[in-house]
Order: structure tokens, then C-alpha cells, then sequence
């Protein structure tokens, strides 16, 4: 059954209307970062629908080979859980991201994730076509990913099977990013914004750990510190809500 988007209840209407925003802001942080080239790369979020709404999950995503300077919020591609595009008031011609099949398995299969994001960001990439994991021998890593930044298998662009390797890889794991092997970094968050950050520092890490290996062997971060930087980082650090 196709979905068509101005048949949905207004208030769905209005949440992938602020998705589409969202992402389509957002994306502009990639080239900003210098996380990516040309066309490459793309942020998705997984639309908030209401409490109780029987629609299907869906997710924004950025159309496939569009610059990033052409990109509005009227041309970002709405699909369901499964990749395919519902009648969003997009051209038909205006297909979504090549790896829309991956970031949509990630939303079926970790219900906490509610955005992705893939980059060919030249360190991280770097690391991916080693196939190698970033040690955690930086304190910011401690913060941010809690551990190592994993790598996960070589998978082909055209079906889900990146988006296995991703959760096969991060399910369990404190990491957001993961590096998938021959390819490059894909990054999860609570939102689309969580994501883009998380790739935004894990390009800074595999760019500074790179470094630092050129000097020498970087020094291992003890576990248990690991264990207490990642605690304070998520739970005290930044402005705490007050009653």
C-alpha cells in the first residue's frame, strides 16, 4: 500500500514537516566539517510520530546525488522503516539516498536511534580501509564513545546489509560510530542533531589518534577511567535541568 503524505492526519503532517527541517539543516553541517565531498554522505531522522498514531514508521533522509548546496526542506525524501518512498510531494524522479536501505534497518532494529548519519570523512575512512578500531587513548573518546570506535564488516551499498553490519556492531556497544570496513564511518544518536555531532567527533579522534601514532604508540586509557569519563560526560557534564 503506497502512503500518500497529505492523506495522513495533520499532526504526522506537521511532524515530518519539521523532520524534513531538521534534516535538511542539518545536512549543511557535513560540508561545514569538511566530513564529505561532492555529493557524498547523508543525514536521516526517524520521524517522531504522535503517541498512539497508527501510521507507519517513517524517516527523512537527503535525496541521492543532489548537491549539498540544492538541498531545502522541500526536497528532502520521506520513506517508511522498509527504504521504500511514500508520495511525499517530491518528484517521482527524486529518489533517495543509495544507502537509505541501511540507515532504515537501523531504525527497525534499534528503537532507541532516531537519526543516522554516513560520511567519507577522510580519517575515519582511513581507518575504515585498514579495518581497524580507534583505540580509546584520548579522554575525549572516554566521553564521547566510551570505548574504542568499532569496526564492522565489508558490506556492498544496495541492500540492507550495511545496515546489519552497523547493528550487529553498535547492539551492546556504547559507541555511536562504527567503521564500516572499506567504506567509512556511520553514526546513530537519539535525533538526527546527536548523529551529526557524534560524526563530526569521530572524524577529530581518528584524525588526532593518527597523529599521535606518527610520534609514537599512544598510551592506552585504563578501563575504569574510560568507564568514569563516559559516565560524567553523560550524565553531569553541560547544563543539568532544574526542577
Amino acid at each position: 500500500m503506497t502512503i500518500d503524505l497529505t492523506q495522513l492526519p495533520d499532526e504526522v503532517q506537521e511532524a515530518v514537516a519539521a523532520t524534513r527541517e531538521r534534516v535538511a539543516a542539518l545536512h549543511a553541517e557535513l560540508p561545514r566539517n569538511q566530513l564529505v565531498v561532492w555529493t557524498a554522505g547523508n543525514v536521516s531522522e526517524r520521524v517522531s510520530l504522535p503517541e498512539g498514531s497508527d501510521v507507519p514508521g517513517l524517516l527523512v533522509i537527503k535525496p541521492s546525488g543532489v548537491s549539498y548546496d540544492e538541498l531545502s526542506a522541500q526536497n528532502m525524501v520521506v520513506c517508511t522503516l522498509d527504504g521504500q518512498k511514500i508520495v511525499d510531494g517530491t518528484p517521482d524522479a527524486l529518489v533517495p539516498s543509495s544507502d537509505t536501505a541501511a540507515h532504515a534497518y537501523v531504525y527497525e532494529h534499534m528503537a532507541e536511534v532516531g537519526g543516522v548519519v554516513h560520511t567519507h570523512s577522510t580519517y575515519a575512512t582511513a581507518w575504515a580501509a585498514r579495518g581497524e578500531a580507534i583505540p580509546c587513548v584520548l579522554t575525549m573518546m572516554g566521553d564521547e564513545f566510551g570505548g574504542p570506535i568499532p569496526v564492522g564488516p565489508f558490506a556492498i551499498i544496495g541492500d540492507d546489509s550495511i545496515g546489519r553490519g552497523i547493528v550487529e556492531t553498535l547492539s551492546g556497544h556504547r559507541s555511536p560510530a562504527v567503521l564500516m570496513q572499506n567504506h567509512g564511518p556511520f553514526t546513530i544518536g537519539s535525533d538526527a542533531r546527536a548523529a551529526v555531532k557524534a560524526a563530526v567527533m569521530v572524524e577529530e579522534v581518528a584524525r588526532t589518534v593518527h597523529v599521535s601514532r606518527q610520534l609514537g604508540e599512544p598510551l592506552p586509557i585504563p578501563q575504569q577511567s574510560v568507564d568514569s569519563l563516559y559516565d560524567r560526560y553523560q550524565n553531569v557534564y553541560g547544563q543539568q535541568a532544574t526542577g
